[in-house]
């Protein structure tokens, strides 16, 4: 019974990022939509958008191969498992020992692989141009979190999200200076990761500009939909990632009721709701960058990283 119990809470969180992870798109949408005073798409048109997708016929470019068409399911695959493994309610799950930092990182850089892949594989000029400037992204981006993981694992000593959440609920944390240059660079390689204002424009169609939308062009239909529910699962990982590492407050501890874990599902709630809402204040506050420009903006997270690890060098030393 305590077997099934836990399998079935560990399958609830599966379902539950699946669920709120289009709903978060949508609220960022009506947030940034209520700022710029329009009136904005219903928060659920998400939904709406994925249920038509669905119902589209695929239509294929000629000289796409078998790998195109695989290519969205893998990636939606990757990335629901890697958001799955993400404390969100509860610290106990039955497959919290997988959720590892490093592990989080490879299917995250899996998922890249094969979304770059994608987008070469037609053989057109947008999707060539794309999956170029994603692998240059990424270039920078993986060791900036390599630098951030460095960081936690100093402090926390594992890379286990569950144990990182645990030391940061603790007494021992304390006011360091290396979490604060961890946590901003993080949500900068965030905003990167997720094509989002400044690095991307996730509205927009314009060659010079787009990174993530130039190698899905050519996708339509059920696929289309497969990868647009993946990016959406995507923001919904960082924000989680984000909640469950420096806002650990609200996880259900190992041995929690249930009372303690419908809690821990209102305060996750509430997290993805203050993390939307700030996404959506930043991206109508600042400017699209030129895609030159970006390595800059990367280059700082790495370095923000860097002095992170730094500090909690020296300060072991002396």
């Amino acid at each position: 019974m305590v077997v099934i119990s836990d399998l079935a809470i560990q399958s609830a969180q599966m379902l539950l990022v699946l669920m709120l992870a289009p709903l978060l798109t949508g609220f960022i949408r009506k947030v940034k939509a209520r700022l710029l005073r329009r009136r904005g798409a219903p928060i659920v048109q998400p939904y709406r958008d994925l249920l038509r997708l669905l119902r589209k016929e695929v239509i294929l470019a000629d000289t796409a191969s078998w790998l195109f068409r695989v290519i969205p399911y893998l990636i939606f695959a990757t990335i629901w498992v890697a958001a799955a493994l993400v404390p969100t309610f509860a610290t106990s799950l039955l497959f919290s020992w997988s959720a590892d930092l490093i592990a989080i990182i490879a299917l995250l850089g899996s998922a890249r692989f094969f979304l770059a892949l994608a987008g070469m594989d037609v053989g057109t000029s947008f999707g060539g141009i794309g999956s170029s400037r994603e692998v240059m992204i990424a270039t920078l981006a993986e060791p900036a979190m390599i630098m951030i993981v460095f960081t936690l694992a100093l402090l926390a000593g594992s890379t286990q999200l569950s144990n990182v959440a645990s030391f940061m609920l603790s007494s021992s944390v304390g006011v360091r200076v290396s979490l604060a240059l961890a946590l901003v660079a993080l949500v900068m390689v965030a905003i990167a990761e997720n094509a989002r204002i400044p690095v991307d424009n996730p509205a927009t169609h314009l060659e010079l500009t787009m990174v993530h939308e130039a190698m899905v062009l050519e996708y339509s239909g059920r696929h289309l939909a497969m990868i647009e529910l993946a990016a959406s699962l995507k923001l919904l990982l960082y924000i989680s990632l984000i909640g469950c590492v420096f806002l650990p407050w609200g996880l259900a501890l190992p041995g929690a009721g249930a009372a303690a874990q419908v809690a821990g599902v209102a305060a996750y709630i509430a997290k993805l709701a203050a993390g939307g809402f700030l996404l959506a204040l930043f991206e109508t506050t600042v400017a699209k960058m030129r895609v030159f420009r970006v390595p800059d903006f990367l280059g700082a997270a790495l370095m923000l990283g860097l002095l992170g690890t730094l500090l909690l060098f020296v300060s072991r030393s002396l």
